[in-house]
């Protein structure tokens, strides 16, 4: 290939003839050829500076996630470098923060590594004769290519424990809900002096923040009636009205939401609810799981630690005698 002095068009045909491209004529014979040309370090150095920056980049990551715990109670600059931690524990943990940090920037870094750095690697490799420098290629090659494959290791070591904090904030929010309901309880109780006698009731107590309302509308209100259970407990009702309660009223009073309407008729105003359970659908939205959120009498409990409570009862039984 022979390149115009002039106008710098690339043409495979001698230059003798004049150019194809300006019409410039040679004005002498053309330069004989050195008898040695220097061959060119510039790929080799494209390389091995993507490779060490790419591995400066993680160092300085690590160092600064590593940095960030040490320098909380760091009192001065000395202190800070005095409590750095040799442990490879605590290092192992400032490269996975490192990981999560450089997670979409490693992402495309390594597609061009793939594709950019072995085309210019395979150059070198090729015509040796007119690049040099293949070892230090082939170390920038190498490091470009390591660092986003530790990248992945230690972002897939991170894994299993993320999920399992995930779940744990998955839980602590349905526990927060099952909190928000034993709150409303209370507060209706204490503003009635009752309980609710159906889960919709709750909408009456003071809402200022709405967390009542957003616990209520998560629920579907066909299954108030199934989630809800109130029960009374016969020796706290009161005594001055007895005969209210009394002969074969006592004897087949059922306190379960499922109780007929012309019992509720027949206790009417004088029995008032003392207990009560409320049990929520859990991750699975499936009522009657494990995983459902009990609140039993201002406790909140899961069912499966409800059902391995010393002492537990299984819900829908009937009056306490």
């Amino acid at each position: 290939m022979t390149i115009c002095p002039c106008c710098g068009f690339k043409s495979d045909t001698d230059l003798s003839a004049g150019c194809t491209a300006c019409g410039a004529c040679p004005v002498g014979e053309a330069l004989p050829k050195p008898d040695i040309e220097l061959p060119s370090y510039g790929r080799s150095l494209v390389l091995s500076v993507m490779g060490g920056l790419l591995v400066l980049i993680f160092a300085m990551q690590t160092f600064m996630a590593l940095a960030q715990v040490s320098a909380r109670g760091a009192k001065s600059n000395l202190a800070f470098l005095s409590m750095i931690p040799l442990d490879y524990r605590a290092w192992l943990a400032a490269g996975e923060t490192a990981a999560w940090r450089l997670k979409w920037f490693a992402i495309p870094m390594s597609i061009l590594v793939l594709w950019f750095g072995r085309k210019l690697y395979r150059s070198i490799a090729a015509d040796s004769n007119r690049f040099c420098g293949l070892r230090y290629a082939r170390r920038g090659l190498f490091a470009s290519a390591a660092v986003p494959v530790l990248i992945v290791i230690l972002i897939g070591i991170t894994v299993p424990t993320r999920l399992e904090h995930r779940q744990w904030g998955i839980e602590a929010g349905q526990l927060a809900m099952g909190s928000t309901f034993a709150r409303a309880f209370l507060e209706y109780q204490a503003e009635f002096g009752k309980l609710p006698n159906e889960l919709k009731d709750l909408r009456q107590v003071p809402d200022p923040d709405g967390s009542i309302a957003a616990a209520l509308s998560s629920i579907d209100p066909l299954t108030y009636s199934t989630l809800y259970k109130p029960s009374a407990d016969v020796a706290t009702l009161p005594k001055e009205k007895p005969r209210m309660l009394r002969g074969a009223v006592i004897r087949n009073a059922s306190l379960n939401t499922g109780a007929d309407d012309s019992l509720s008729d027949s206790l009417g105003a004088g029995l008032s609810f003392t207990n009560y359970e409320l049990r929520l659908p859990g991750q699975d939205k499936i009522a009657g799981t494990e995983d459902d959120i009990v609140v039993h009498d201002g406790l909140v409990s899961t069912a499966g630690e409800t059902l391995k409570r010393p002492g537990s009862v299984a819900s829908g039984k009937s009056l306490k005698q």
